[in-house]
């Protein structure tokens, strides 16, 4: 056992906070190396004890007994990966250094147990015999292939390469990530004239104010955080510092300094290679899907090539709307580059539909957004959400919930953080902190799950005040929430959204279809200062403009599935230039002239760091799912209690139970088609 003891180290025993919350308010980051030391030996022991039953392997004693062993190491590890994300600093990634390999080498010492897996596969080979629940040959399944999958099958030289590789992708990356986040906040642009300002909006102008003020600095400054890189890109009038900007964000990681990740990218993209092949497959991509609904690259680019099919001509009709714009203002040769898209789309968008964020802003006030996101749950769900300022978090920023049912049984803890921090990384994520699961005694243990954001700050004048695109954000985060905090299951490794990548996308993108809907809008968008709603012609703005640019939008999203698809169907090692293989990946769906010296791959965090590898499609995948599944709630009423009865029944409680196509195909009634999602974006009739 440690030395430090239980009274010093919260991870241990029991926690003694409401609803049994991690105990934030007590954790150093001392504590994590011990408690997941002391997380391995046990698990270790725990394991041993498989091995040694006297008993014949049975599904109890063997698999159950494996799903069950490693709590403690399961608890901290959950907390260490969510403050690595949300709240992190130098000792924490000094420490991620050391404990990501140790992690690794555990999680290998697992499943290359022979004697582990000798018991696993004597269960396995019974299996039709065996009476067991769907959600027990769910777990039974997953164990084998799970097994199989992290190199039990290897033998001699190649278990002891798959150790070493794997070992070493947990390095890479974790550095990957570290990079990206250090680069990211490393940036500022100072702006110390006036009328470098010409065209922000007064609430980004005061938050670059407020910026520059934290760091003692005089005049305005700008990051590479998306509340002020975006709406830079989008209404600066400056051109030069508009490109300036671009450049900034779009070479991340690709300088010579101790940040750069184009080395990394490709000892990742080989090491991911060489793993796949080791385990018999001819590429990673292959090695992934085998456990996905796509089930192979063929799929995944039928999927990429019918879309891209479809909205080309779109994206293409886009564009040159955009330049006419910009050429009836520029002169004949003015050509839209990268870093005037933004810009003269929400001229355009303006121009057309007279509706833009800066009008839109001050009818999303956060704390309000919030209270409607809750109300839709509560319409569709009739779940309600209680703060509870008891409960401690690891922000000071950070509010915890309590969320009940209808019937005013206790559902789960959600936390939510909104605001960017240089400790932070980029972007917006859901996190289990805790899945739910049943104990032994039956007995059901309820999940702890956080949302966190990087949305625009409140200023001295004024409160949190959204984009459109932030409230849509919002929406997604908290369709992920939905699937943790619904969950119903009896296995914590098979609940919330421990579902296979594309299936997970789902809960979350079906969120974002209320948003453009009039009855919704006119609920959630009040005037922060006057309390009035949302004029009704301003609503029918957004939901007209809700297709602008729809083309340009898929394209763009393409391309990060080809990119991603191409780093991932890689056969042979990879030393080239890595810019022009990003530019190859993603030829057939450039729309705007592009930058030599952009590089996407570099900060492509979703892929390199963030467990979507040979996944990013999923986000398409779904997006035909979200909107095939939306259909049914708009022919029967967006807030109809029956379709989403039947939406929390079938996915969101079923977590990661059974297949995602019959649990679709369940809701659904038959199997999704494309067509929703063309009629939805206007691209068919």
């Amino acid at each position: 056992m440690s030395n430090i003891t239980n009274a010093q180290n919260p991870f241990y025993g029991q926690y003694h906070t409401p609803h049994g919350t991690v105990p934030f308010d007590r954790i150093e980051t001392e504590h994590y190396e011990p408690a997941i030391l002391e997380g391995i030996k046990l698990q270790n022991a725990e394991i041993e004890a498989i091995i040694q039953n006297p008993e014949k392997a049975d599904f109890s004693n063997t698999i159950e007994a494996f799903e069950e062993s490693g709590e403690l190491l399961d608890k901290v590890v959950a907390v260490f990966g969510n403050m690595l994300s949300a709240e992190t600093n130098d000792d924490l990634q000094e420490l991620a250094q050391k404990i990501m390999p140790l992690l690794s080498e555990h999680s290998n010492n697992i499943t290359l147990n022979e004697k582990l897996f000798a018991r696993v596969k004597e269960v396995y080979n019974q299996k039709e015999t065996l009476q067991l629940t769907q959600e027990q040959k769910q777990l039974l399944e997953n164990a084998y292939n799970s097994f199989v999958r992290h190199g039990a099958n290897l033998e001699g030289e190649a278990r002891e390469e798959y150790r070493r590789l794997t070992t070493e992708l947990s390095k890479l990356t974790l550095t990957f990530s570290e990079n990206n986040l250090k680069e990211t906040n490393a940036y500022q642009m100072l702006l110390t004239k006036k009328e470098s300002l010409a065209g922000l909006p007064e609430i980004i102008i005061e938050a670059a104010a407020e910026t520059a003020k934290n760091e003692e600095k005089e005049g305005w400054a700008f990051t590479l955080h998306a509340p002020s890189y975006i709406p830079f890109m989008t209404y600066s009038d400056n051109r030069d510092l508009r490109q300036k900007l671009y450049m900034a964000y779009n070479t991340k990681c690709t300088h010579d300094n101790e940040f750069n990740n184009i080395d990394i990218v490709k000892k990742i993209a080989n090491t991911r290679m060489k793993i796949a092949q080791l385990l018999g497959y001819k590429d990673y991509a292959e090695y992934t899907l085998k456990k996905r609904m796509a089930e192979n690259s063929k799929s995944v680019y039928k999927l990429l090539n019918q879309l891209l099919e479809a909205y080309t001509p779109t994206a293409q009709q886009e564009y040159k709307e955009i330049q006419e714009l910009a050429r009836e203002e520029q002169g004949a040769d003015f050509v839209v580059m990268p870093w005037d898209w933004s810009y003269y789309s929400e001229k355009l968008r303006d121009i057309r539909f007279k509706v833009n964020d800066e009008m839109t802003r001050p009818y999303f006030e956060l704390s309000n957004v919030k209270k409607g996101v809750f109300g839709l749950a509560t319409q569709l769900y009739g779940i309600t959400f209680k703060e509870n300022k008891k409960i401690p978090v690891y922000h000071p920023e950070v509010d915890a919930y309590e969320v009940y049912d209808a019937d005013g049984k206790f559902l789960a803890i959600l936390y939510t953080d909104f605001f960017p921090r240089d400790g932070k990384q980029s972007g917006a994520w859901m996190n289990n902190i805790k899945a739910q699961y049943k104990d032994k005694d039956g007995k059901d243990s309820r999940p702890q799950i956080v949302i966190v954001m990087n949305f625009t700050r409140p200023t001295d004048t004024k409160p949190s005040l959204l984009s459109f695109d932030e409230v849509n954000t919002l929406l997604h985060e908290f369709g992920h929430s939905l699937h943790g905090m619904l969950a119903q299951g009896t296995y914590s490794s098979l609940s919330g959204t421990s579902v296979y990548r594309d299936f997970v996308e789902l809960p979350s993108q079906i969120m974002e279809n209320w948003l453009t809907e009039k009855e919704f809008l006119d609920q959630i968008a009040v005037h922060y200062q006057t309390g009035e709603k949302i004029p009704q012609e301003m609503i029918q703005s957004l939901v007209n403009a809700s297709n602008f640019n729809a083309g340009y939008l898929c394209c763009r999203q393409l391309s990060f599935g080809l990119l991603d698809m191409a780093w991932h169907t890689l056969e042979q090692p990879f030393d080239g230039d890595v810019a022009a293989f990003e530019k190859k990946a993603w030829a057939p769906t450039v729309i705007v002239p592009e930058v030599p010296e952009a590089l996407m791959g570099t900060s492509f965090g979703h892929i390199f760091s963030g467990g979507y590898a040979a996944g990013y499609y999923g986000y398409k995948w779904a997006e035909v799912l979200d909107a095939d599944a939306f259909s049914v709630f708009k022919s029967k009423g967006i807030f109809n209690k029956e379709v989403a009865k039947s939406f929390r029944d079938n996915i969101l409680s079923k977590g990661g139970t059974e297949d995602p196509a019959v649990l679709y195909k369940r809701f659904r009634g038959q199997e999704p088609t494309i067509d929703a999602l063309l009629i939805r974006n206007g691209i068919k009739k």
